[in-house]
């Protein structure tokens, strides 16, 4: 009787995992929300942001700026993906200008400038972090320079200018790389 009941124990605990895992056959995904959806780890960065309702700005951007085919190839990426509220906390009137036509190549340099190549989950970011006595110097696919830092417990993203922004999210896997909600908007040095 005992070997039934720890057979039907393991049984359990298996299908409990594997629930978890493998949409594309029969089963659910291990999945992280993001502004009220489901990230899926077999869709892309742009297929997954476009789901979350706090990434609406960051979605109208990178399609304006032309980057979305990009964000769905194969990567690797790593995208610190600032949220609206973030967004918000530019100067008025900042947002709208970007998303002029005629400012297309100011808006692509910020957007890449939040793109790193590579899949760089948290436990890579905290390595590079103590490898670096404190700070981990990541160059953008823009060529630009942000230091991540760990304080008070959190990953923290420090920009060309000196602006920072915590990491709120971690860890959200996308099939072609990682996201990391972020809670500022990053500008690299030659950006007003």
């Amino acid at each position: 009787m005992r070997k039934i009941v720890l057979a039907g124990l393991m049984l359990a605990a298996i299908l409990s995992v594997n629930s978890s895992f493998g949409q594309g056959n029969g089963m659910k995904e291990k999945t992280v929300e993001v502004g009220g959806a489901p990230m899926y780890p077999s869709k892309t960065i742009v297929e997954n942001a476009m789901q979350s309702k706090d990434h609406t700005t960051l979605v109208a951007a990178v399609k304006t700026a032309g980057l979305a085919e990009t964000l769905q190839s194969t990567g690797p990426f790593t995208v610190f993906a600032p949220t609206n509220a973030a967004f918000g906390k530019l100067p008025a009137g900042t947002v709208e200008m970007l998303l002029k036509t005629e400012n297309k190549a100011l808006l692509t340099g910020i957007l890449t400038y939040h793109v790193v190549a590579g899949k760089l989950d948290a436990s890579i970011l905290e390595a590079k972090i103590k490898e670096g006595n404190g700070k981990a110097l990541l160059t953008t696919v823009a060529g630009g320079k942000l230091q991540v830092m760990k304080k008070d417990g959190k990953l923290w993203i420090k920009d060309e200018k000196g602006g920072m922004a915590r990491i709120t999210v971690g860890d959200v896997y996308q099939s072609n790389g990682v996201i990391h909600v972020i809670d500022g908007v990053l500008m690299p040095e030659n950006e007003n």
